[in-house]
């Protein structure tokens, strides 16, 4: 098409809707032009809810929602940890050329069977299992153009499931920005789990890499620190957050390099009902026999070299391991979980704990009334023995201490009740105020109660799209799902997210042992008002938790 400029340059005109500058066209040469700023006006208009994101290493496309919301789905932030990288730690992602679609839900790490669905119900799309699993999605509030914020805080979650599940897709990131007033970005992470990400023993320590899935969760705290102000969030002000396994991990990475990880990662910790079972030394006795077991069942045995072997596996066949081996556990407990391996997690957790040797400034715990009835048969009721229970969920624990034990909850009502109450503190709620010791003065303690407070039934709350809330009141909603928010923001809960719409929340005081231990309380009345105060911590749990504390080198905790 040939155009040809006015003589004077001119200023151009106002034609057709469209402004030509100083420019001086046939009238095919006029439609031609027009056809191609269309095309470009179109092209634009897509790109504008569809922004990409350079990370150097790949170019991301993702998708901004009807409410300006941002969404990169399916992020990778190591490669895959598939043939030799498997039972090895995270390596880099390799450079990949295009820009990459970030808009349907990454395949999920493999999952042990404990009664998850094999595909999610709430993604765009069948999420199927996979060993190509070390995916991030990322959201953020943005313009009408898809463009990121600045400098805005950072909330990274890690789900839960008992390290051996659990998947980025069935949390919807829209949920927390809304509840953050769009004061927030949000990264949510997966890691490898079960056998893939947790198989101990010696000779993964020489020929590997033990906590993979620790470690891949530190890979993606990296990327975060190196690329989240592409997506306008700050590095600098940081806050992780899990519930029960990714509570747990959180626990895991604020001990991490005996709380000098550099650089610093987080600045904030939240735990949701901080998980923390027998964490053993990777080369005692049950690890030792946990990894002759997946030797064996994978006919490894007699190989030459057996970490070769194990890595030449099939991943279905080392999936059927997997499920194997966590079935034969004792009712409600996980086999594959962390151990100390010497270097990322350098000694029992709760040493380092009571020592101060932690990462991060301020801490927010929150835990539920009754923990641990979902992990007790409550059809065993009529065998059901305190002392027994304290035997059989700790291998390690002396006769002794047992029997203590069963003198200790004795009077908690029946022996099932007994058994409830010791899988919930020993495992879920002492070790949280081992934590808010180790944050004294600078850390703050939640208890959900709306009936029943079991365990997982707070998710709801803050990620209504996964479930529906069983207390439809909005204000409790908002005073509960806005203290993770208000504390990711300012490292405060006191601090309300929209000053203009403050929650029922009344002041929230420091958890300080010995110095005025109150938490806050989230429940209803029977006639359904919401029930939001502060309350003392009880002494005879206390009581209870520092004998669990005094035998931890023997629960391996």
């Amino acid at each position: 098409m040939s155009v040809n400029r006015e003589p004077n340059g001119g200023g151009g005109r106002f034609q057709s809707g469209f402004w030509e500058p100083g420019f001086s066209c046939s009238r095919r040469d006029s439609m031609q032009l027009r056809a191609l700023l269309l095309t470009i006006l179109a092209a634009v208009g897509s790109f504008a809810q569809s922004p990409v994101v350079d990370l150097g290493y790949a170019q991301y496309r993702g998708a901004v929602s009807s409410a300006n919301f941002a969404h990169f789905l399916g992020i990778r932030y190591a490669a895959a940890p598939i043939g030799d990288l498997r039972f090895r730690g995270p390596q880099p992602p390799a450079n990949i050329s295009g820009v990459q679609d970030a808009t349907t839900q990454p395949n999920q790490c493999f999952q042990s069977s404990s009664g998850l669905s094999p595909t999610n119900p709430l993604a765009t799309r069948a999420v199927v299992s996979d060993e190509d699993c070390l995916f991030l999605n990322v959201y953020y509030p943005s313009d009408t153009a898809g463009l990121p914020p600045k400098d805005l805080p950072v909330l990274v979650w890690i789900h839960g499931g008992g390290y051996l599940g659990g998947q980025a897709s069935a949390y919807n990131g829209d949920d927390i920005l809304k509840q953050s007033n769009r004061n927030l970005v949000l990264v949510i992470i997966q890691y490898r789990l079960g056998v893939f990400g947790f198989l101990p023993g010696s000779k993964v320590k020489q020929n590997g890499a033990l906590n993979a899935g620790l470690l891949d969760q530190d890979a993606a705290l990296r990327w975060v620190n190196r690329h989240i102000t592409k997506f306008g969030g700050d590095p600098a002000k940081v806050t992780i957050w899990g519930e029960s396994a990714g509570a747990g991990s959180v626990l895991q990475q604020v001990v991490a390099n005996n709380g000098q990880t550099k650089p610093q990662l987080f600045r904030g910790a939240i735990t949701s009902s901080t998980f923390l079972p027998s964490q053993y030394k990777y080369n005692d006795r049950i690890p030792e026999l946990i990894f002759s077991q997946v030797v064996s069942q994978l006919n490894c045995t007699t190989a030459s070299n057996t970490m070769a072997c194990l890595r030449a596996a099939d991943a279905n066949a080392l999936e059927t391991v997997n499920d194997n081996l966590n079935h034969g556990a004792f009712w409600g407990t996980f086999l594959l979980v962390p151990v100390i391996d010497g270097t990322f997690i350098r000694q029992r957790p709760t040493l380092s704990l009571a020592q101060g040797k932690v990462n991060g400034k301020v801490l927010l715990s929150v835990t539920n009334t009754f923990e641990g009835d979902v992990f007790v048969d409550q059809n065993s009721a009529a065998i059901a023995n305190a002392t027994q229970y304290a035997l059989n969920l700790f291998p390690e624990i002396q006769p002794a201490q047992a029997d203590k034990a069963g003198r200790l909850y004795s009077e908690l009502g029946t022996p099932i009740l007994q058994e409830n109450a010791i899988q919930a503190e020993s495992i879920f709620i002492c070790p949280t105020y081992y934590m808010l010791n180790a944050f004294r003065g600078r850390s703050y303690k939640a208890e959900f109660a709306v009936p029943r407070g079991q365990h997982g039934a707070d998710v709801a709350y803050y990620y209504p799209t996964l479930s529906t809330p069983t207390f439809q009141n909005q204000a409790f909603i908002n005073a509960f799902a806005q203290i993770f928010t208000s504390f990711a923001i300012s490292l405060n809960p006191n601090v309300d997210v929209d000053p203009a719409n403050p929650t029922i929340t009344p002041q929230w005081k420091v958890w300080m042992q010995g110095l005025g231990e109150t938490e806050m309380l989230f429940n209803k009345t029977e006639t359904n008002e919401p029930v939001v105060h502060t309350i003392e911590t009880g002494q005879a749990l206390l009581q209870r938790c520092a004998f669990w504390d005094s035998v931890g080198a023997f629960t391996a905790q």
